[in-house]
């Protein structure tokens, strides 16, 4: 639930769905890291981000070496280079399948809308920022990666996507697509989760190319989060206060339940003290 190594849960997924990772561990040497990420096959841009971290913190687009040689001399804990997925949908896949069943479900689907601005052919970009209510909250950041496109009029109706990380905490949009669940979106990440050794219950973070690539399983997963993830749909703007607790209460009963049933099977409880002893840890890394 915290804490965990995103590369350890990522190298237990089906190959044909883990984009190319890299983790790298302090004491850090520049050379090490341009090294193996050519050996890797890795170029840019990519994506950097903690081992160990949550809600987008220290998480990059990483567009050339000087980017990327002033990340590695930044960071002080274990962080990972990723592939940077050229795919134009985005979607968080919470599933779950109790134990003892033979099939699971996926029970809420998120779309994510990146924070993005359109020219009207007369603003310049600063503008079009701060008359953007999601943008302008993150006014210094954009005007920092901007800051030669600052006062550049963008054309009418051109798209300008401004942040390309699809986190709340960035100004992404989260969107209820539940619609799109069906048996075969079902069997699909059936498939995939009964290739992930003791997994039951947890949120696929990943792109794809269509929704209909979504529902065959051709994805890529760029993260697995567990019980700490969060069914995303509910902050679908306008999505009612009351339907958002309920939809809370019924994933904490699962967690619940899946949890009594692993511990049947033989799994132990996590103690108060190993969990107090993952938080701090969580925590200092966080620093």
């Amino acid at each position: 639930m915290l804490g965990e190594s995103k590369y350890e849960i990522l190298q237990k997924l089906p190959s044909e769905v883990r984009p190319k990772s890299v983790l790298f561990k302090p004491p850090f040497a520049q050379e090490t890291m341009e090294t193996e990420l050519k050996k890797n096959n890795l170029s840019f841009p990519l994506i950097f981000k903690p081992d160990v971290g949550e809600r987008g913190w220290k998480v990059k687009r990483i567009a050339n070496w000087e980017e990327a040689r002033r990340y590695f001399s930044e960071m002080k804990v274990d962080f990972i280079a990723q592939e940077h997925l050229d795919l134009p949908l985005e979607y968080g896949v919470f599933y779950k399948r109790y134990p003892e069943r033979e099939c699971g479900e996926v029970f809420s689907v998120t779309g994510k809308e990146f924070l993005t601005v359109i020219g009207d052919g007369t603003s310049a970009i600063e503008e079009l920022v701060n008359k953007n209510p999601r943008a302008y909250l993150q006014r210094e950041k954009l005007r920092l990666q901007f800051q030669e496109q600052w006062n550049v009029v963008l054309p009418k109706e051109e798209k300008l996507e401004l942040v390309s990380i699809g986190n709340h905490c960035l100004g992404t949009a989260f969107l209820n697509c539940n619609h799109l669940i069906s048996p075969a979106l079902n069997a699909s990440f059936d498939n995939i989760s009964k290739q992930i050794d003791g997994f039951f219950y947890g949120r696929f973070d990943l792109r794809c190319g269509s929704a209909s690539d979504l529902e065959q399983g051709r994805v890529k997963v760029m993260e697995l989060n567990g019980c700490g993830a969060e069914p995303a749909h509910i902050y679908h703007p306008g999505f009612p206060l009351w339907k958002g607790l309920a939809e809370l209460i019924k994933h904490w009963r699962a967690i619940y339940e899946i949890s009594v049933a692993n511990h049947k099977r033989g799994v132990p409880y996590l103690s108060f003290e190993e969990g107090l002893k993952i938080y701090r840890r969580f925590k200092s890394a966080m620093q």
